[in-house]
């Protein structure tokens, strides 16, 4: 995963544009990605495609020549969606167009104008100060004209229909926890996923922020009714305890499953409440799609000083960090994809379960109370109103438990869905 991130890093990336379409080639090395794309003026829900935007080179040179910012050595120094411009001017005019972060002096923002003509560049502020007054030779090689809206999809097919979404951004420069640590989860849980056969569908979005989200919804409004669950994979790779971020609802199934695999893996974590404001969570939770949808971070959504700065860089993500997340939506989606509502078959009084040999087998395990504890408890409570995910939350047992219990039951013909 963290050389997918190395890979990713130096492209320059936006809501439209080449940066995204090579980026998706580069992710459809790992998996295999249905492309998309989608015409400038495209009506999608409320919003329109914007033109589409790239750039070939930007600087400001000074008076000698020499480059004191310079596109070619990140994409972070210019303005996202910049206009193109070619003009000589004095510092103190090209000041309003140049960004930097006086409380981080050494760092370059990350900054952008998608919806509104406008050019500028990002720069350390300690570059500014040193920067003497007079002429500066300003350029930015970039075209924004009719183009398309780019984003993939790959689908692990599942045995039933019934859709789980597992969306990330696409959009981001060179910042590497946002979002190209979730990217890369992203590629690795499909992968791991395509190795079994999983009971959903698993459809997994690579888009832009916001925009790619709603497009994706508007052009799948027929397939919006199989969405059973979602997640949205950002900031993945920190070094931060994980945060789950809760659908709208706050009780959607994937909601219990991510705070019943947290809490049962002792990890340090978080559970939030859903705000509207984030990442596409806040596309598929809106009241006319109330998806089940929540979002899955480490340090989330602007809570590290980094967040869209230069120092989101490679030595701020951790291969230990990407693969913790990795596993913790290996385990959620394993939950997932077991849950299921029980009926007890034999449901007066308690069956005899040891002429089926479902207690002579647990002889001498260390875990033979548990085993005994979670086929009692799956017999109870396999009314047709309690899943599994509810046994194991009344109970106090680990969901694998009882999803083994419930796995015997049925081979013995005591419990059926």
């Amino acid at each position: 995963m963290y050389a997918l991130v190395e890979r990713l890093y130096p492209l320059c990336r936006s809501i439209t544009g080449d940066g995204v379409r090579a980026t998706l080639d580069i992710v459809g090395e790992y998996v295999p990605l249905q492309v998309h794309e989608v015409p400038t003026g495209t009506r999608v829900l409320d919003w329109t495609v914007p033109q589409e935007w790239n750039i070939r080179d930007a600087f400001v040179a000074d008076a000698a020549g020499r480059r004191v910012v310079d596109f070619a050595a990140s994409s972070l120094h210019v303005l996202g969606y910049s206009v193109p411009v070619s003009a000589t001017m004095r510092l103190s005019e090209l000041r309003r167009h140049l960004h930097t972060l006086p409380d981080h002096p050494a760092w370059v923002p990350y900054r952008t104008s998608y919806y509104r003509p406008e050019w500028g560049f990002c720069l350390a502020q300690e570059t500014l100060d040193a920067l003497p007054d007079g002429e500066y030779e300003v350029r930015i090689d970039s075209t924004l004209a009719d183009g398309h809206l780019t984003y993939a999809e790959h689908v692990v097919p599942g045995r039933v229909a019934d859709e789980v979404i597992v969306s990330c951004h696409v959009c981001h420069p060179s910042l590497a926890n946002d979002n190209l640590a979730g990217i890369a989860v992203a590629a690795f849980l499909a992968r791991a996923l395509a190795e079994e056969t999983p009971h959903y569908t698993y459809r997994f979005l690579f888009a832009p922020g916001t925009i790619g989200a709603i497009t994706w919804l508007a052009h799948n409004a027929e397939r919006i009714d199989r969405v059973r669950h979602g997640l949205v994979l950002a900031c993945a790779g920190d070094r931060g305890a994980l945060t789950y971020k809760q659908s709208r609802r706050g009780d959607a199934e994937i909601d219990r499953v991510l705070r019943h695999v947290l809490a049962a893996s002792g990890r340090p974590h978080r559970v939030v409440e859903f705000t509207p404001y984030g990442y596409d969570e806040r596309q598929f939770c809106s009241p006319g799609f109330d998806l089940g949808v929540g979002s899955l971070t480490r340090t989330p959504y602007a809570g590290y000083p980094e967040y869209h700065t230069s120092a989101d860089d490679l030595d701020f993500v951790a291969p230990e960090a990407m693969a913790d997340t990795l596993a913790v939506c290996r385990e959620a989606f394993a939950v997932l994809d077991r849950n299921r509502t029980y009926r007890n078959l034999s449901p007066y009084g308690e069956p005899q379960l040891g002429r089926r040999g479902l207690y002579d087998p647990l002889g001498g395990r260390s875990d033979a109370k548990q085993a005994q504890m979670a086929l009692l408890w799956v017999l109870s409570l396999s009314d047709g109103e309690h899943s599994l995910l509810d046994v194991a939350e009344r109970a106090g047992l680990p969901f694998g438990a009882v999803a083994a219990a419930a796995d015997a039951l049925a081979d013995a013909g005591l419990v059926g869905v």
